[in-house]
């Protein structure tokens, strides 16, 4: 006897996502099929889905819709069939949903990211999930308190937190942003912004950093940074609330009270601050948080770098999805690849080379800030900008970035093989 599966248009794309995520089977009025056709069928939508990650372009490099879906699968994986209503369950959704809106900013017109919202909005119809209510769990806080039998000393010591309760150092992330202002985000795009005025860069549960920027010249639409405030917030067990503020001519080696650690608690000197003479470079170590920072002033710019674990940079609420380091600027603050003559930009290129032998996103950078401004000082600012990454990404293959492929941080080949390990689980 032949098994059909008969479904209305509006339910076919229910069906398939049924298909990928068992959890989902047996809500709703859910078509009745045999075994051999659901495998045939799933592996109908691993092909469709595949096929469509390769061939359509992604609608933005920064969506994270793909991390939305893993972490919605993850918390439903040991639910079962019978997971329809239950409480834990639509806590998973709850969650579902943050996620989506976290990322609805860099989602725009993206197909995977407007199909999820759809199916949450079906979903928590069809098991009558209250919209406001607990998640399935909240964002991991960093450093974790000593009463977990490990020694008190490494409470504000993240590595050492980490390792104790994963088995491995973290993971991390980096941030620079140098120039007219361009940006290198946590995902490794690139991008040259115009950003006048004050913005965040990060702002999460532990850290907030703030740049403001200014027009590098009359009539011209690129900007600088002019002032950095960055602010450790307070930490109970290991430090006092520290406000640390550089500006053009004034990079000082201390916070703004004048000390250059984290105060008297016990864990004070896991926040420390150290320049060099000149006065014009700076480097805080936030070792509770596993964070470095530096700070410099090259020429009449100032630079901002951070290396920090990925954990600590997701610490964040949906309040402060607003950060350059995690979306970069907004498409509109974006500014277009550099036009300008061929006798200028060969001369900009000569400059850039002599500090920046690979041409990469920093000299492509120098190329645009020594056109832009008729500055040719400024090479040694992007010189400053490559040294300061090669000391805080420890991995050479990532430090070098490619205007190709830095453009368009490509997440396609991630995607294709975490659905085909989701789904050939389930097969």
């Amino acid at each position: 006897m032949r098994w059909q599966c008969e479904l209305s248009s509006a339910g076919r794309a229910v069906a398939d996502a049924e298909l990928l995520f068992p959890a989902w089977i047996g809500m709703g009025k859910a078509s009745v099929c045999s075994n051999n056709t659901l495998q045939t069928k799933r592996s109908s939508v691993v092909w469709r889905l595949l096929l469509t990650l390769l061939f359509v372009k992604q609608a933005s490099a920064q969506c994270r819709i793909l991390r939305c879906n893993s972490e919605f699968v993850a918390a439903t994986l040991d639910l079962g069939d019978g997971a329809g209503g239950n409480a834990r369950y639509c806590s998973a959704l709850r969650s579902y949903a943050l996620c989506t809106r976290r990322t609805s900013r860099a989602c725009r017109g993206d197909l995977a990211y407007h199909s999820a919202v759809q199916g949450i909005e079906d979903l928590m119809i069809q098991q009558r999930c209250p919209k406001t209510g607990p998640t399935s769990r909240p964002r991991p806080q960093a450093p974790l308190s000593s009463h977990d039998g490990r020694p008190a000393g490494d409470t504000c010591n993240y590595n050492r937190s980490f390792y104790f309760r994963e088995g491995r150092l973290p993971s991390y992330f980096h941030c620079g942003v140098f120039g007219d202002p361009h940006i290198r985000t946590f995902q490794d795009d690139f991008q040259t912004c115009r950003v006048k005025g004050a913005w965040p860069l990060i702002d999460n549960n532990y850290l907030y950093v703030q740049v403001t920027s200014t027009h590098v010249a009359k009539g011209s639409n690129a900007t600088a940074l002019t002032k950095i405030t960055i602010i450790f917030k307070n930490f109970k067990e290991c430090i006092d609330q520290r406000i640390y503020q550089a500006e053009i001519n004034n990079v000082p080696a201390a916070f703004n009270d004048g000390s250059t650690n984290g105060g008297k608690r016990r864990g004070g000197n896991s926040l420390t601050i150290g320049g060099q003479p000149s006065g014009q470079h700076i480097e805080i170590h936030a070792v509770y948080i596993g964070t470095t920072i530096i700070v410099r002033q090259s020429g009449d710019f100032l630079a901002f770098s951070i290396r920090t674990p990925q954990e600590v940079a997701n610490s964040f609420s949906e309040e402060q999805d607003l950060q350059l380091c995690l979306s970069g600027c907004p498409s509109s603050h974006r500014l277009p690849p550099l036009v300008s003559s061929a006798s200028s930009l060969q001369t900009a290129k000569l400059k850039c080379g002599s500090e920046l032998p690979k041409e990469d996103i920093y000299f492509q950078a120098c190329v645009f800030d020594v056109v832009t401004t008729g500055d040719t000082n400024v090479t040694r600012a992007l010189a400053e900008a490559l040294e300061d990454a090669r000391t805080l990404i420890p991995d050479v293959e990532r430090l070098h970035l490619y205007a190709s492929s830095a453009s368009t941080n490509s997440i396609a080949l991630p995607a294709l093989w975490l659905i085909f390990l989701l789904v050939t689980a389930q097969l």
